[in-house]
């Protein structure tokens, strides 16, 4: 978000900024930061938490300068999540179980030792594997009350929000280009856009 074009939602933020903000919202910022799961464990489940828009390693807001630079807060949302190639993960579990069935004189590998083998396998394959990253900007005027976010997915959208409600306490809500304009002036663009209708020609 500070270098570059953006492609971004808008949202109006919607609640009463509390006074002496700035510490409790580092408090939560912290609180809710990304954390790294432990480096022998990290299973298929998504790791969520706020970083700063610096570097998605920066998972600390004590320093405002870094983060809050009135009337503007900067941050970003970074989800982790370990997916595996599901085609050769197939084809090494495929080999596992023939050779289960070999060592054991059967045809074929039982469902239960099936599943056991597949769950052991996945967790070494885990161990070994690095998250796919996703890491999504925010720009917040608080004394507007308006928010982009450096997405279009419904998807990121909404888990944002959700994390923002629980951070500080204030909803998002979409913000329409209608929104952008007073009521005289969304009158007067509707009015102007409409259709018009000949008399003679309705006759």
């Amino acid at each position: 978000m500070l270098t570059g074009a953006l492609t971004v939602r808008r949202f109006r933020v919607e609640g009463q900024v509390p006074e002496g903000f700035r510490d409790s919202w580092r408090d939560q910022l912290n609180d809710l930061a990304f954390r790294e799961p432990p480096t022998s464990g990290g299973g298929k489940e998504e790791i969520e938490g706020w970083v700063q828009v610096h570097n998605l390693l920066d998972t600390n807001f004590d320093d405002f300068n870094r983060w809050l630079y009135m009337p503007y807060a900067l941050f970003a949302l970074r989800v982790d999540k370990k997916t595996l190639p599901a085609k050769l993960f197939n084809a090494h579990l495929a080999k596992k179980c023939e050779a289960w069935a070999e060592d054991n004189g059967t045809e074929r590998c039982p469902a239960s030792v099936r599943t056991r083998i597949k769950e052991d396998l996945e967790d070494e394959w885990l161990r070994r594997t690095l998250p796919r990253a996703a890491v999504t900007e925010a720009c917040w005027h608080i004394d507007e009350g308006w928010l982009v976010l450096h997405s279009h997915s419904d998807g990121v959208a909404d888990r944002f929000r959700k994390r923002f409600y629980r951070t500080f306490a204030l909803k998002l809500l979409p913000w329409s280009p209608l929104d952008w304009l007073d009521d005289t002036e969304v009158s007067e663009s509707l009015l102007g856009s409409a259709p018009t209708l000949d008399i003679m020609d309705a006759r």
